[in-house]
């Protein structure tokens, strides 16, 4: 029989199911929970970046009205384990076949002995509410020793470095290096080569929602249910039953509406672990909220890479070596190992045919926060090297940046591409889909055209004004194992109900998900219910990182819809004493070809498969119309795009105007084009925000010196441009049943090098690069002053 889907509603901008509470206040926040007798925490948190503990009383805070409890780690030392050394899990195929070293010491939900970073929680304070529970925190009092703080990166490699880790000799938590053909003798015939050094800076997510978490006791059956504000309940609900020695089957988490996360939500903090253990220990609601100066100094921080690149290419500017020696700047703790460095390494390449290649990559620790995965996740940081060093040899040979990427683009010929290199999940990187130099037509010729810009740029140098055009391309691996589920039951009253791990923090799952399951089921998305990030509809899950909810959960659902219809149709035949063979799907309801007053609802079906007494199933099939998939793909889809920006250059005062930016991206094949599009401008407003204005800054003493949105700039309306989508012919995945390419994080990948180029081609007639991140006014106007363009305190 013939699958119902119609593709009704896939390709459809149905407008999200989720906005009917989240427009209406009727959303449910962690801040939102309300229990009886709950109770509120706060965090004491090291002021230095590197000391010693020497003691710890919180008598003084245990005195004071309203207080219900007060720990150290002294206290839950030996009670409450220390937090995995590795959140993710390194796949065997990958660890037997790249050379890496990974070394990462267990965290402890309570520092005991010292602190490594600014933030770092030492103690904790439970009261009545959460301002009785600040004011008690402060009054905890810890003896503490100076240590000395390494905070830059380099630094931390030479041989007096401090050791932020005494037990590991030095300060290299993390290596790999991945090589391909031979580079050293390339380098060493070839007719031209640079290299220049890169700096990606640090900066984070900045959701809307801080993290928070509220966790409720159960004594009877010794069971917890844990709210959290996190992009991965399943983890929260694995790592609690982990760390407090409690079954899984005994601990629920659940992801209620989140405010966004980003990344920043894509691990489990002590925060988590130590809510659920005082609700265990306290046998009462515990929640916990974290404001927003405590976000700046104890929830990740992301990108900081240092890169020494090395490329040579011919008379042409074809490649034909590329080598890299990269430091990334992990802060204290690496909770997700390698994934950022190798996320690097893999999409360094970009969307070009580069025959050697090696990278070195080294992951150190500093005195600083952690350091983890932000939207993007080491391909902001791999674009930037590439596509700076695009434009770079494109200056040496006087060729246009855009026939250099031409010359270089694998062609749409030449795909499924086989890069040469292992992708994280083990697997080859093989580009499946797509038309790399179409995207980057289709940028030049919305900008209006390459020819018509540089004769508007040259008439603009004449006038003094300094007018670029900057480009950014990338691939992205999307779709990422090792699995996600969808669980699918027709619910009594006719309804589908679908629930999976996957957890949104903002991306319409709700909708899309709805959309992608009427199709399969010839209803509406109206009769689709979905269930999100509860771990107790779905036994397992991953959640919603690395852009891949969309194409794993639907690859699921189709799956796991197939095997539900599957049955009903052989329960179908039984109530209708016909075959298989002589039905058919039409709008929800299975009928007899030729004969459509004889049909069963979904309803129907799903009565006559319940169990008990007087049920309509045939013998021996077993009740109730549902099915659990897992969807475990063997490798990622390859999403890909072009950014474009034209910017002008104030040379007085060192500020951007960006003129125009076309993103002309492809994602396969769009579920809901609204909500695509409202990813693409969010991740490019992320992006171009991290690519001018966010940074997150540091001393010598490891102290943040703008902790704070008084100094840290997010951006506003006021700083973004009008943001032009185009749309190029959409060339599905084969790699799935929709041809889904996942789409999430692509927006901010491009901007920071997209804005880079930009600046550099303006002032390419004063002979300036700008080869770090962000691209502040005061270093263009420092890098004018050492060019003699400008003088001090004269203006151009």
């Amino acid at each position: 029989m013939k699958s119902p889907s119609t593709e009704r509603f896939v390709g459809q901008s149905v407008p999200r199911k989720e906005d009917r509470r989240l427009l209406t206040g009727k959303g449910t926040f962690v801040a939102d929970l309300q229990l009886p007798r709950m109770v509120h925490v706060a965090f004491h948190r090291s002021p230095a970046a590197h000391t010693r503990i020497l003691s710890v009383d919180v008598a003084p805070a245990l005195s004071m009205p309203g207080v219900v409890a007060a720990l150290s780690g002294g206290d839950v030392e030996g009670v409450v384990a220390r937090l995995p050394s590795q959140q993710v899990s390194i796949p065997a195929a990958w660890k037997n076949a790249v050379r890496h070293q990974a070394r990462e010491p267990a965290q402890r939900v309570l520092a005991l002995d010292r602190t490594r970073y600014v933030g770092e929680a030492v103690a904790l304070v439970v009261a009545a509410d959460r301002h009785l529970a600040e004011d008690a925190a402060e009054q905890i009092r810890v003896e503490w020793e100076s240590l000395a703080v390494v905070s830059d990166v380099e630094k931390a490699l030479e041989p007096e470095s401090p050791l932020v880790h005494e037990e590991l000799g030095n300060n290299i938590i993390g290596q790999l290096e991945v090589e391909k053909g031979d580079v050293d003798s390339v380098f060493a015939s070839a007719p031209h080569s640079l290299e220049r050094r890169f700096k990606h800076h640090r900066y984070s997510a900045m959701p809307l929602e801080c993290r928070g978490a509220v966790a409720d006791y159960d004594e009877r059956t010794d069971s917890l249910t844990i709210w959290s504000s996190t992009q991965m309940s399943h983890l929260v609900r694995n790592m609690v039953a982990e760390l407090l020695g409690l079954p899984q089957a005994r601990v629920r988490a659940i992801a209620p509406d989140v405010g966004g996360g980003f990344g920043c939500k894509a691990l489990v903090y002590p925060e988590e672990i130590l809510v659920a253990h005082l609700a265990r220990t306290l046998k009462r609601p515990v929640k916990w909220v974290e404001d927003r100066s405590e976000h700046f100094i104890s929830t990740i921080h992301a990108r900081d890479q240092l890169h020494d690149a090395e490329v040579a290419f011919d008379d042409e500017g074809r490649i034909l070596a590329l080598r890299d020696r990269m430091l990334l700047d992990c802060g204290a703790w690496n909770p997700i190992s390698l994934v950022t460095s190798y996320n690097t390494t893999s999409h360094l390449m970009g969307p070009y045919k580069i025959p050697n290649y090696r990278m070195e990559a080294k992951v150190v620790v500093t005195n600083k926060v952690p350091n983890a995965p932000y939207r993007g996740a080491g391909r902001p940081e791999a674009v930037f090297v590439m596509e700076r060093l695009i434009d770079l040899i494109a200056d040496q040979l006087d060729l246009e940046p855009s026939e250099v990427r031409f010359r270089n683009m694998v062609t749409p010929e030449e795909i499924p591409y086989d890069a040469g290199i292992l992708y994280r999940d083990g697997s080859k990187v093989v580009y499946d889909s797509g038309d790399f130099p179409g995207a980057l037509r289709e940028a030049l010729s919305a900008i209006g055209g390459l020819e018509a810009f540089r004769s508007r740029q040259k008439e603009a140098w004449r006038q003094n004004r300094y007018l670029g055009l900057g480009l950014g391309c990338y691939l992205e691996g999307t779709g990422v194992g090792s699995f996600e589920g969808a669980a699918i039951r027709v619910d009594p009253s006719g309804q589908i109900h679908v629930a999976t791990g996957a957890c949104p923090h903002g991306q319409g799952h709700e909708t899309v998900f709805a959309q992608v399951t009427a199709d399969l089921w010839g209803v509406t998305p109206d009769q689709v219910l979905v269930t999100t990030g509860d771990t107790a509809a779905i036994p397992y899950g991953l959640g919603t990182i690395a852009s891949r909810s969309a194409v794993v959960v639907s690859a699921a659902i189709h799956e796991a819809t197939r095997r539900v219809q599957e049955k009903a149709l052989t329960l179908a035949a039984h109530v209708l004493e016909c075959s298989q063979e002589d039905l058919e799907w039409r709008e929800g309801q299975v009928r007899v070809k030729g004969a459509p007053e004889k049909a069963l609802t979904l309803k129907q079906l799903a009565v006559a498969a319940k169990p008990g007494w007087d049920h309509g199933r045939p013998e021996g099939m077993d009740p109730v119309l549902e099915a659990t998939y897992y969807y475990e793909p063997d490798s990622v889809t390859w999403a890909y795009a072009t950014h474009a920006a034209v910017v002008e250059v104030q040379t007085d005062t060192g500020e951007l105007k960006i003129e125009r930016y076309v993103v002309a991206h492809d994602a396969g094949t769009i579920i809901n084009p609204v909500i695509a599009d409202g990813q693409i401008y969010g991740g490019v407003a992320q992006g171009l925000g991290g690519a001018v204005l966010e940074e997150l800054m540091y001393d010598e003493n490891g102290q943040m010196l703008n902790a704070s949105f008084m100094d840290y700039l997010l951006p506003s309306m006021t700083e973004m441009p009008n943001i032009e989508l185009v749309h190029p012919k959409p060339i599905p995945s084969p790699l799935n049943p929709f041809g889904i390419k996942g789409l999430g994080e692509g927006g901010a990948i491009a901007p920071p090098v997209a804005l880079a180029n930009a600046v550099t081609d303006a002032l390419r007639p004063l002979g300036l690069e700008f080869n770090e991140l962000p691209l502040r006014p005061d270093r263009i106007i420092e890098a004018l002053l050492k060019q003699g363009v400008i003088q001090e305190g004269v203006s151009s």
